[in-house]
């Protein structure tokens, strides 16, 4: 059974191959590529059909296209400008033609629906009832949250940074738009997807009533399926974001919580993982951008210099060493569908405040963590209700020290059955039989 995967970049294994640096994002792909070797070998004694894979990835647009293999799997790069996944580019198809043609798959399996790629390997491939669609987030829809009730002068704003790039936030709210015309082509191309919450099955069913869905869970790395956070270990009113770096992550509403948090706690830190918006060395003035200075307004503003630490990209192990050394994960995103950081920091039992919003109900119930109504609307005042009640319940775990494993303990529980490795690989090889 071969199998493609079109990817939104290039796995570890393949970086490694081709000597070059690897990224941090969507780590979990590999876990699943190394299972679904593994379960399909001779050696395993399963017997299921062995899978022969194939991965297919962006590279730079000058390059050439790329085909090689590790030993392992077989892998392609196809040509495609990431910095703009707004733009449709038709030479796509081209590159795509080309590898469907030598790899010859019986699945084609698209991881997300965020980049044009998705698009153009569903047009070529043209095997609706063989096609698989992973729905990770929805571009079309995160686009009406994407200002996350920032003030209205701000949206229309731009620094010289925004003016060189045509990257103010209402630029980057369209982007997320035509981002999301793509997107509904492609659902609407696809004869199956995999999602994981209602809030996703929803959404592609209204773009694509004929699709079959499929629930189909992540599993994550392994090192977060090892350790416990403990309270007596953690660093006492720490608070620990996976990202921070455009208004859908909604740093502002955590910012203005930790100026109400911080009379009570004195001695509160806030840690934000990820690339920094902050000014940083000399020509930081010239590359900030107009959310950028509002998150320094508001640090400012609040006399929080001392309580905000940006830690720039973490991999694995430093990410599961922020959820076991923080007193409180916080996810309070404007729209999010089922974040992995969420996923990873219920694995390790940390406490979790969160916001209610999109997919987030189908992750975490309200007796596993610290959850309140996240963003519903554009008022006037619903920024400072979102920030007052994140305040709220982050004091909440706080105050409750030790007492706060009675609620994690549960949130672990749910986390690990709905993570479960070989249940999750056992699903994802019983669909490419089926679509095979």
């Amino acid at each position: 059974m071969r199998v493609l995967w079109i990817c939104n970049i290039m796995l570890p294994v393949i970086a490694r191959d081709l000597g070059k640096p690897c990224s941090n994002k969507e780590g979990w792909l590999t876990g699943l590529m190394d299972a679904l070797l593994r379960v399909g070998a001779p050696e395993s004694g399963t017997g299921v059909p062995k899978v022969e894979l194939g991965v297919a990835f962006p590279i730079a647009p000058g390059e050439k296209l790329l085909k090689g293999d590790t030993g392992r799997v077989w892998y392609y790069g196809f040509r495609e400008n990431t910095a703009r996944p707004e733009v449709y580019d038709p030479k796509l198809e081209q590159d795509m033609q080309e590898i469907l043609q030598d790899f010859q798959p019986d699945v084609l399996h698209c991881f997300g629906t965020e980049y044009p790629h998705t698009l153009a390997a569903l047009r070529v491939y043209n095997r609706p009832q063989s096609s698989l669609v992973g729905i990770q987030g929805l571009c079309a829809v995160y686009a009406d949250a994407y200002m996350a009730n920032l003030p209205g002068r701000l949206r229309h704003m731009s620094t010289f940074r925004d003016l060189v790039k045509r990257d103010n936030l209402q630029r980057q709210q369209q982007k997320f738009r035509l981002r999301g015309k793509w997107e509904q082509k492609a659902v609407r191309l696809t004869g199956h997807v995999a999602g994981r919450t209602d809030w996703d099955r929803r959404w592609t069913a209204k773009w694509n009533p004929r699709v079959k869905y499929h629930v189909l869970q992540e599993t994550m790395r392994p090192c977060f399926y090892e350790g416990e956070w403990k309270y007596a270990e953690c660093r006492r009113h720490s608070i620990f974001m996976s990202q921070g770096d455009y208004p859908i992550k909604g740093l502002h509403y955590m910012l203005d919580a930790l100026a109400d948090i911080k009379p009570r706690y004195p001695d509160v830190h806030l840690y934000v993982a990820g690339n920094c918006l902050l000014r940083q060395g000399p020509t930081a003035a010239l590359r900030i951008s107009a959310y950028g200075r509002y998150l320094e307004d508001q640090i400012r503003e609040h006399e929080l210099a001392g309580h905000v630490t940006f830690l720039g990209s973490q991999d694995a192990g430093q990410m599961k060493e922020q959820y076991l050394r923080c007193n409180a994960y916080v996810c309070v995103s404007s729209i999010e569908n089922s974040p992995n950081s969420l996923a990873e920091a219920m694995l390790m039992g940390t406490p979790v405040v969160a916001g209610l919003v999109g997919g987030m109900e189908s992750m975490i119930s309200p007796g596993e963590g610290w959850l309140f109504r996240g963003s519903s609307g554009d008022g006037a005042g619903e920024m400072q209700r979102i920030s007052r009640e994140l305040g709220e319940q982050v004091a909440e775990v706080f105050a409750l020290g030790e007492q706060a494993t009675q609620r994690t303990r549960k949130a672990r529980e749910h986390a690990r059955r709905t993570h479960d490795g070989e249940q999750n690989l056992n699903q994802l090889l019983e669909l490419y039989q089926e679509l095979a």
